[in-house]
């Protein structure tokens, strides 16, 4: 059985037992957003702009691209310091029951994804690291729609997206499994947290989901514990992910949810991809 926020590991052949990798978490932040009943609360978390922008840019995005704090979607006001256009939300939450029965009832009726090369809307990775969904997260961000334009040629991202599009999932997930630059990247980015990162062992309950805009004009909700890509609905051709459409595709119907459900406390985070502020 596999561990939260991750799916069964794969097989490596002459390996023997197979091994489970573990990645430290992305860093520790205290943005989480709650209810406005709510006290803030201080929670680890793997949301820290800095740290994710310095992970892609050692992987080679270009600098014109970064990630941004959203604070809010509900003050247009605070909402137009966030630059745009917006290629990438990501939304990180502490994974729910609410969460857990939406996600098993809507993946009940849906067969594995089984999509590979240049024709699939969007590159979409399946998870096999313990504590990579953060990592999962923003290769989501940055392998799709306008954002794949921004990275550097002969880079280890171009060399990793090169081979991982015509792979079909289960090998994608090996190729990402079996990489030395992706992980040298994410340990060294890892470290860079306001806080000391967690052991890779420790369970982290916080899980992580990407918002991306394909070059057709689609909505698509990437998850790598999912069974795959989720299409949720046509944008304009101006529409970013940030905009009130996109927000009610996405983020809105899962607040709507966790609100309904009446358990717990309302926490969430936002984190963008867009134009560098320097």
């Amino acid at each position: 059985m596999a561990a939260e926020g991750e799916t069964q590991a794969p097989q490596h052949k002459g390996a023997g037992s197979p091994t489970k990798k573990a990645f430290i978490p992305l860093g520790q932040c205290s943005n989480l957003t709650p209810a406005p009943h709510k006290p803030p609360i201080n929670h680890v978390s793997e949301n820290n702009p800095e740290v994710m922008t310095t992970l892609v840019h050692n992987l080679g995005l270009s600098s014109s691209l970064s990630f941004h704090d959203v604070f809010t979607i509900d003050d247009p006001e605070l909402l137009a310091f966030v630059p745009r256009p917006a290629h990438a939300l990501l939304l990180v939450f502490p994974c729910s029951e609410t969460y857990e029965k939406f996600r098993r009832e809507e993946d009940a009726e849906k067969e594995n994804y089984a999509g590979s090369g240049e024709g699939e809307p969007v590159v979409w990775y399946k998870q096999t690291i313990k504590n990579a969904c953060g990592l999962i997260g923003l290769l989501h961000g940055v392998s799709n729609g306008a954002a794949r334009d921004f990275i550097e040629p002969f880079s280890d991202l171009s060399d990793l997206l090169k081979s991982a599009i015509p792979l079909p999932p289960d090998p994608r997930a090996d190729l990402l499994y079996n990489s030395p630059a992706l992980e040298s990247a994410h340990q060294s980015a890892a470290v860079l947290g306001d806080t000391a990162a967690p052991p890779a062992e420790d369970k982290v309950d916080l899980h992580f989901v990407c918002f991306v805009k394909s070059k057709n004009n689609h909505l698509w909700e990437l998850d790598g514990r999912r069974k795959g890509p989720l299409d949720r609905g046509v944008l304009g051709p101006d529409d970013d992910v940030l905009c009130e459409k996109a927000l009610q595709m996405g983020v809105r119907g899962f607040l709507k949810r966790e609100e309904e459900s009446g358990v717990g406390e309302l926490r969430f985070s936002l984190v963008v991809l867009s134009p560098s502020l320097e």
